[in-house]
């Protein structure tokens, strides 16, 4: 009698949290969270394209390569002719013999000159200067595509993650629309006597306990979907069915084809134009000047003060206290640090490659044991669920069932993700 009471006090309870309009809420919140509800599904691609167009960094890696392109012009400018309008006044007064020594001072001096003046450049100091600006884009773009590729791995490893939370939560509502059906014939077994009532209070607690299962899962489900979209630039509040993510394995290239190696190689490059430049810095430098205009004290002849001049400067470098040489010592010590992490990131990149394709492989495995024990527990659960029909089953060992095929089938599905997982972090280090 009391177990009656128990069993009908968690059914009154289970209709007071349930009753017709709730139900049909529930019902509808199901439904809308069904796939088939979706008019529109979403890909891995759409995260990722959505992601690059509005990374903020990438459109400052995109500025700083013009910004060198606006350097490159500006030194060009630089060696063509420099035209200027100068202008100097002075004039120096003497006041009853007071005054500046008109010797010197020549009592005033004015001057409006046009100047023209330009540097003398060797073409290899200039050919230079434009190798450095571009192998600084270079360097730019390498760093572009590096973090290209993290923010792709990033936005592929949430999407992984949103994608095993949907499919768990589709998994456990099928599981409780499967169990909701048979809660309708095991209700009635129990009345005609075909089973107790302490079976059917079991199964009512597994039931109970599976909806808040695809609650949870639900709930997961949102809190994945939200942080993708974060990542992705995206502001937007709905949900909807996300696509299997289409990941292939990407060959393992030859580690100097890689984009991290690359950066590898145009430093090296910048480095040994760096070290140039300053050899070429020490070449003698020629500068051209004239003017025209108008150079007078106004002491004699005024009228008669305007005129031309031109010459030349030459400069010739002869001794600076040995700072040529402590700049190439600079130069060799930053390269001895460039191979250092070159050697270090080889190490790094085989051991990760390495590690990565056997966890690949274990994972392999697993999926491919548990899909064989899946097929048991499925037929397993099938043959109880006609015995149970005919009441010929235990609820316990019904349920039991049920259990061992939700492990089985969360094990593939948490070993899925991992598997893609993997694929996405090999993908990133294959990266040419």
């Amino acid at each position: 009698m009391e177990i009656r009471n128990s069993i009908q006090k968690m059914r009154s309870g289970w209709c007071c949290y349930q009753p017709q309009s709730v139900k049909l809420i529930l019902l509808f919140f199901f439904t809308a969270f069904s796939s088939s509800a979706y008019s529109q599904e979403k890909t891995l691609d759409y995260f990722i394209n959505t992601a690059l167009q509005n990374s903020p960094l990438l459109k400052d890696y995109n500025n700083q390569a013009l910004l060198n392109l606006i350097d490159s012009a500006r030194i060009r400018a630089t060696y063509k002719p420099q035209v200027n309008g100068k202008s100097t006044n002075l004039y120096s007064p003497v006041v009853k013999g007071w005054g500046y020594d008109e010797a010197l001072s020549n009592i005033g001096n004015f001057s409006e000159l046009i100047t023209v003046d330009k540097q003398v450049i060797n073409k290899k100091v200039l050919q230079n200067e434009f190798d450095i600006l571009r192998l600084q884009n270079e360097s730019i773009h390498v760093v572009r595509k590096v973090s290209e590729q993290d923010l792709k791995k990033a936005i592929t490893a949430q999407y992984i993650s949103a994608y095993g939370s949907w499919q768990q939560y589709l998994f456990n509502q099928q599981v409780y629309d499967l169990l909701a059906k048979e809660d309708t014939i095991l209700k009635k077994l129990t009345q005609s006597a075909v089973y107790r009532q302490t079976d059917y209070l079991t199964f009512l607690v597994t039931l109970q306990q599976q909806q808040l299962t695809v609650t949870q899962a639900r709930i997961q489900f949102q809190s994945d979907y939200a942080i993708l979209n974060y990542l992705s630039g995206v502001f937007d509040t709905s949900l909807t069915v996300l696509a299997t993510p289409a990941l292939e394995l990407n060959y393992t290239p030859e580690i100097e084809s890689t984009v991290y190696y690359q950066k590898f190689t145009v430093d090296s490059l910048i480095l040994k134009a760096n070290d140039a430049q300053i050899d070429l810095s020490y070449k003698p430098k020629v500068g051209l000047y004239a003017d025209a205009g108008y150079v007078s004290s106004l002491q004699y002849l005024p009228y008669k003060n305007w005129g031309v001049s031109a010459g030349v400067n030459l400069t010739v470098p002869i001794y600076d206290g040995r700072q040529r040489k402590l700049q190439h010592n600079k130069i060799a010590i930053a390269e001895q640090t460039r191979q250092h992490y070159r050697d270090y990131f080889k190490t790094q990149y085989d051991q990760q490659i390495a590690q990565l394709s056997q966890q690949l492989n274990a994972v392999n495995e697993l999926i491919n044991q548990t899909n064989n024990q899946i097929k048991y527990t499925e037929g397993l659960l099938e043959a109880n669920r006609k015995l149970m029909a005919t009441g010929d089953v235990r609820i316990a060992d019904y349920v039991i069932a049920i259990n061992n095929y939700l492990n089985a089938k969360n094990i593939i599905t948490q070993n899925t993700v991992t598997k893609l997982q993997l694929i996405n972090q090999i993908n990133y280090w294959n990266r040419k």
